[in-house]
């Protein structure tokens, strides 16, 4: 079974930088769309952004221009890239992987979960 871990979360000042990395294990990336999502306190969980087995990425517009995603099929890992980091960023930071063939950031489209990481943005 596919198992996706979250590492590089914890807290970070208005301003700072993070990068979370989500391993795969138990089956190849390149078989996979891969997106980060996010779910604050009392909020919905939201799509952050998401690549592509070809590359291409997307971001929410909220993030568009601070977060960069990646992949490495070599490494089976994906990783997001956090600047200039706001309080409106603090929430749980999930990695999640589609077999779909289309890149979106709709969480129906997900099958496979990690636990997720905390991100705190102290003002």
């Amino acid at each position: 079974a596919q198992v996706l871990v979250e590492s590089g979360g914890g807290p970070v000042q208005t301003g700072g930088s993070l990068r979370l990395s989500c391993a795969i294990s138990g089956d190849s990336l390149n078989k996979y769309v891969m997106a980060w999502f996010r779910q604050a306190p009392g909020k919905e969980r939201e799509g952050v952004a998401g690549i592509h087995r070809n590359g291409e990425t997307t971001y929410t517009d909220s993030v568009k221009g601070r977060f960069t995603i990646t992949r490495d099929n070599a490494k089976n890992t994906v990783d997001l890239q956090m600047n200039s980091l706001k309080p409106g960023d603090t929430a749980v930071y999930y990695c999640a992987a589609s077999t779909s063939v289309w890149l979106s950031l709709a969480e129906f489209q997900y099958e496979y979960w990690g636990q997720g990481t905390q991100v705190t943005v102290a003002s």
